[in-house]
């Protein structure tokens, strides 16, 4: 498996294309997308605008997953929001509340200490189970052990836990989403010396 950087711009249609088969069945994605109509977009606005840095995995000449971080003390700057508003209204309509709202909630779950936020980690059904989840994590959290920093994630899918708990991620709370929202769970990945 092999792990390149993302081109923000140049793979965000890529990057929304295989998000939105593996989150084809999510509890969070179909809180906010009933039908399942645009979450190509959405994720592509995603990586686009609003997350830092995206990986992606190659299994041969095609990717298979991809994966949006932030670093400690990212923001989207003002500019990208305004640019991140046509994409997320095109993908959402009038459930781009939806989006708001899980994003305040989810920032008020996370740690007030630096830590590298995974955003999004995903794998073409077809791939899964070739170990490229599992080669896009080890790229980052290698980087978070060097630095001696924490990595943070939500996990919309109770069965992906066990996912993250063998890469050192430990459930720190659970967090139930309003508006009859799923439940996700706040994981935390110390570093590891």
């Amino acid at each position: 498996m092999i792990i390149r950087p993302a081109d923000r711009k140049a793979d965000a249609v890529r990057i929304g294309a295989l998000m939105a088969l593996a989150f084809h069945d999510d509890p969070v994605v179909r809180w906010m997308l009933p039908s399942g109509e645009g979450t190509d977009r959405m994720f592509a606005t995603l990586a686009r605008h609003v997350h830092a840095l995206g990986d992606l995995a190659f299994d041969g000449e095609e990717p298979v997953g991809a994966a949006l971080w932030d670093p400690p003390g990212h923001r989207q700057s003002a500019l990208d929001t305004v640019r991140s508003l046509p994409g997320f209204v095109a993908a959402m309509g009038r459930r781009v509340s939806y989006g708001q709202l899980l994003e305040s909630t989810f920032r008020k779950a996370r740690p007030s200490r630096p830590h590298w936020y995974l955003a999004q980690i995903g794998t073409d059904p077809a791939a899964q189970g070739r170990g490229a989840g599992s080669a896009l994590l080890r790229a980052r959290i290698e980087r978070c052990d060097a630095d001696g920093v924490a990595a943070y994630l939500e996990s919309s899918k109770e069965s992906n836990v066990p996912f993250y708990e063998k890469h050192g991620f430990q459930v720190t709370r659970e967090i139930l989403l309003p508006e009859d929202g799923p439940t996700v769970w706040a994981m935390l990945r110390e570093p590891v010396s």
